[in-house]
């Protein structure tokens, strides 16, 4: 004990040597930004700009901080590192740090102006060792704060040292802060990097308030030189010890959910116009919040929801692609999803909707992981609707483990919608590893109108095959649905069904209340939409559009599902879908430009959502018909030359599986499968996928 007590006496002499001759550090200035609406302030480190939730900070501790406390009220950029051992040593923090700047994007040697040490081990009396206070001393902090678990005594005119209290459970985590300091506390904010929109994919970036309340603000920094909004992104640090199974994952939400604290605007400004603000979070995404994903932004969707060509969208700037030669589609109406998780490493995961492709097509397009699931996998209350016996919810993804994992929690049964909404029997999805036994190659949708990209998808299918053991079997579902008893509802009729429940749903939800405000507002006045949603809701016929027309709908399309999961795509006891479907959502393998006059010559380019000849309705409605699950799967990527360029770049190749309603798990549990064997690749982010 003796020696023990000499010991913390020869490191506290240390700790004051120490502490005289610690120089000044040359680190990144320090330059304060602006206070936003909400009272949150940005700031500079170096190069990078960065914004602190200086209203609702993370924690506040107390402690007598006089010594360091700053009259002026700045900001000071601070480190808390959480160390269990009870001598700490320089080792020890030197590898703290560098797994910090190596794991985390917002982390920087700039937040090393303060040091919080906290000790989070079982010890009663830990130290930090003469090792330990050489890694500081090169450091060179401002300040040294350490909780009140360690040893006291010390003091220097040069660098304070201030004692404090621990924090309280949860209340701070590891990672870089902006700490407010007064005399008697130090108030400890998070801080967000402030990443450019390059390709301008997002209305505006997000964060959570702080305020105990779940509320959202909206970060309203813009980027004047490239016309961009700025994205806040935490540090990934905040949640290494959290051990929700989506700590930490950054998430993109779609313009149709809704957020506490943001309007929803559908892509619209006269919709945002006669909203009131969201005073509830969409259960879909509280369900992400809770798990522990990070909201980070809102991303631009085709108005309403529509399936609108690029040069038909009016409101908004068009997203950009960054694939190839960047003036590709984004395709509609989760454009800017897609597009957001292939050009940017900092976002993981984007959520969307599909009522007719709007998940499938953008995942194309940008070469993701893209999901239309099971009718009914996923509420959608506080969302606004198009058809709501149609829509469905998805994610796009770069990961194919980190997909599988994100769905698994996702969709999970207590968030399926009731059967009073889709119309069909109550949704069963298994996890299961009963694969399919058969490919059904569909002749009305395939071959990939380029070769290059068909060698592709066939290399792909011999992969499954070898791994599945599956045999393949060329499939024309046109004409199954046509050689049918007259009992089995036709294209025809199927086409006109989800008409009626796209369509009503969205009129009397969204659009009827939109053209009566506007009108009582602006003198009778229509309201200013896009074109793609303008001549239906003028048109829209109350006396046609009626309640007994949509229960009729219903059941046309129950009736079709009822066939097609009994004759088409059905269940054995050895497998949740004994067959899959394998066509092509996409372009086939050739370029689809933003700039519709790009897209002229069919043996080159390719406009999207064309139904191929001899197929008798598009291939992205046979899920919304049949409420099957229609995955979009990225295979590979093909050259082209570019008519922006005018060099060659890359395409994406992707290839769409339909399996029976429920069985979305068999096919992420295939993907996982494919991904273990290196059939299936992690998508890079930029001009190629690959």
């Amino acid at each position: 004990m003796k020696f023990l007590g000499f010991g913390l006496r020869s490191v506290a002499l240390l700790f004051c040597a120490w502490l005289t001759l610690a120089a000044p550090a040359k680190r990144a200035p320090w330059k304060h930004g602006q206070t936003t609406q909400y009272g949150d302030i940005t700031f500079e480190l170096g190069n990078q700009t960065y914004l602190a939730n200086a209203r609702h900070p993370k924690a506040i501790l107390g402690g007598d901080c006089a010594a360091a406390a700053d009259q002026q009220g700045s900001l000071v950029p601070f480190t808390v590192i959480f160390a269990e051992d009870q001598v700490v040593t320089g080792d020890y923090l030197e590898g703290i740090i560098a797994s910090y700047l190596e794991g985390d994007d917002v982390f920087s040697e700039g937040f090393l102006e303060g040091l919080y040490i906290v000790h989070n081990g079982t010890s009663s009396k830990p130290v930090l060792d003469t090792s330990a206070l050489a890694y500081i001393n090169s450091l060179a902090p401002k300040h040294l704060f350490l909780d009140n678990t360690y040893e006291g005594g010390h003091s220097s005119k040069s660098i304070p040292v201030t004692y404090i209290a621990a924090p309280n459970g949860s209340d701070l985590s590891a990672g870089p802060y902006a700490a407010s300091i007064s005399e008697r506390s130090v108030a400890f904010s998070m801080v967000y990097r402030l990443y450019r929109d390059t390709y301008r994919d997002f209305l505006y970036g997000m964060y959570e308030s702080n305020d105990g309340e779940g509320t959202f603000n909206p970060l309203e920094l813009f980027q004047t030189r490239f016309w961009g909004p700025m994205i806040p992104i935490p540090s990934r640090i905040y949640s290494w010890g959290d051990p929700r199974p989506f700590a930490g994952y950054r998430v993109a939400i779609k313009d149709l959910f809704d957020v506490k604290g943001l309007v929803t605007s559908g892509g619209s400004q006269a919709w945002a116009e006669i909203v009131e603000v969201a005073n509830e979070t969409a259960q879909s995404i509280q369900r992400i919040v809770d798990l522990g994903g990070i909201l980070i932004g809102k991303y631009k969707l085709a108005q309403f929801a529509s399936g609108a060509d690029p040069w038909n969208w009016q409101d908004e700037h068009y997203p950009f692609n960054p694939r190839g030669d960047g003036w590709l589609t984004c395709s509609a109406s989760s454009s800017g999803g897609g597009c957001s998780v292939a050009g940017y490493d900092w976002l993981d995961f984007a959520i969307g909707s599909d009522t007719g492709s709007s998940m499938r097509r953008p995942a194309a397009v940008s070469g993701t992981y893209g999901n239309r699931p099971s009718q009914g996998m996923m509420t959608l209350s506080k969302v606004m609707p198009l058809g709501a016996a149609t829509d469905t919810a998805g994610v796009f993804s770069r990961n194919v483990h980190e997909w599988v994992h994100f769905a698994k929690n996702w969709y999970v049964p207590e968030m399926h919608q009731d059967t009073s909404i889709t119309g069909l029997t109550p949704l069963e999805a298994p996890d299961t590893y009963g694969f399919p036994k058969r490919i059904l190659y569909l002749t009305d949708y395939l071959p990939l109108k380029n070769p290059a990209a068909e060698e592709i998808l066939q290399a792909f299918i011999r992969n499954m095959t070898a791994v599945f053991g599956m045999t393949v079997e060329n499939f024309n579902m046109t004409a199954t649905v046509a050689n049918t008893t007259e009992d089995v509802p036709k294209y025809g009729a199927l086409g006109n069904a989800t008409n009626v429940l796209n369509t009503m749903t969205q009129y009397q939800q969204v659009a009827k209340p939109l053209i009566t405000a506007w009108n009582e507002r602006y003198d009778g006045r229509f309201p200013p939409i896009d074109p793609a949603r303008r001549a239906g809701w003028k048109t829209y016929n109350e006396s046609f559009y009626t309640d007994e027309l949509y229960n009729q709908s219903l059941s046309v399309k129950r009736a079709a599902v009822d066939w097609f999961e009994s004759e088409v795509l059905y269940s054995t006891p050895e497998s949740c879908s004994e067959s899959i479907m394998l066509w092509d959502i996409g372009t086939g393998g050739l370029p689809s430009y933003r700039e519709e006059s790009l897209n002229s010559n069919p043996n080159t380019t390719a406009f999207l959502a064309v139904t191929p000849p001899g197929a008798g309705i598009s291939g992205a409605s046979l899920c919304p018909i049949y409420g099957c699950v229609d995955h979009t799967i990225p295979i590979g990527q093909v050259s082209y030359w570019s008519n922006v360029t005018f060099v060659e770049e890359m395409v994406p190749v992707t290839v769409s599986v339909i399996a029976k309603r429920g069985c979305d798990f068999m096919l992420w549990n295939m993907w996982e499968k494919l991904a273990d064997e290196g059939v299936l690749k992690t998508i890079k982010t930029g001009r190629t996928a690959f």
